[in-house]
């Protein structure tokens, strides 16, 4: 299901491009808002799973081979959210390309590179967990989520002192938004580094009172800041869906894009 996932995201992304530069603008648009419309549902749809299973792993009232199940399925469905997070800006900024909101070269290299570089630290960082050369793809990975934390705020803080988003300013919130669910993420990622310590500890010596602990305080200590990304993420789809603050309404927006690239 992850490979086929990440296929057709790919697969959908290099085929919205050739449509693009072939001239089948529409095409393309239409694509790329299905993408992004994908990225969210396949983001937030299994980050909930991933929390449900844990609720699992930390019930004693389980086995402890049910528990450590439950903790390792986690880990294989958060795969899917991990790879809609890496190639979220990327579609997304192809789109507002795309509604008429231009982006200058470098920002918009920048944006096309970030995607299949992410998506490749975050599969390489799934494909080594537990191998030797794990802890320093981790390290990278960690130091890459703090890298786009920055730039997309320092990349807002321009856009504003430019007033090149002074009539999309719902899109500033977006990125903002953005931004902060990757902090969450690495928040997230420091409180469960416990639970991930505890479910390898279940299955080699059993349960106990301090597993139980360990394993209970660390998913505790993570949930606010899983509950402020999904309250950021459905933050997000609302502005983009009412465009506040835009000059033109959502549709005309959307139909003014389609009509100019004719």
């Amino acid at each position: 299901m992850t490979r086929l996932l990440i296929s057709v995201l790919l697969l959908g992304s290099i085929s919205s491009a050739a449509w693009a530069s072939a001239g089948n603008d529409t095409l393309a648009y239409s694509t790329v808002l299905f993408l992004h419309q994908v990225l969210f549902v396949f983001w937030l749809g299994p980050d909930i799973g991933v929390y449900m299973w844990s609720t699992k792993a930390v019930n004693p009232e389980l086995t402890p081979g049910q528990r450590v199940s439950a903790g390792r399925i986690m880990r294989v469905i958060d795969i899917i959210p991990k790879v809609c997070m890496s190639l979220m800006l990327t579609i997304g900024g192809i789109l507002t390309e795309m509604l008429g909101i231009p982006h200058p070269w470098w920002q918009m290299a920048g944006i096309i590179l970030l995607g299949p570089v992410w998506l490749t630290l975050t599969l390489l960082a799934f494909r080594q967990y537990g191998s030797e050369g794990s802890a320093k793809i981790l390290q990278m990975d960690l130091w890459f989520r703090w890298a786009v934390v920055i730039s997309v705020v320092g990349s807002v803080a321009f856009s504003l002192l430019t007033n090149r988003l002074e009539d999309t300013p719902w899109l500033t919130g977006k990125l903002l938004l953005f931004a902060a669910i990757v902090y969450f993420s690495i928040m997230m990622r420091a409180r469960l580094a416990p639970f991930v310590a505890g479910i390898e500890k279940l299955d080699a010596e059993g349960p106990s009172d301090a597993v139980n602990q360990e394993l209970q305080g660390s998913i505790a200590r993570a949930r606010p800041f899983m509950f402020a990304s999904w309250l950021a993420l459905a933050l997000a789809a609302g502005l983009g869906l009412a465009q506040p603050g835009s000059v033109d309404a959502p549709s005309e927006v959307i139909g003014q894009a389609v009509e100019s690239n004719h």
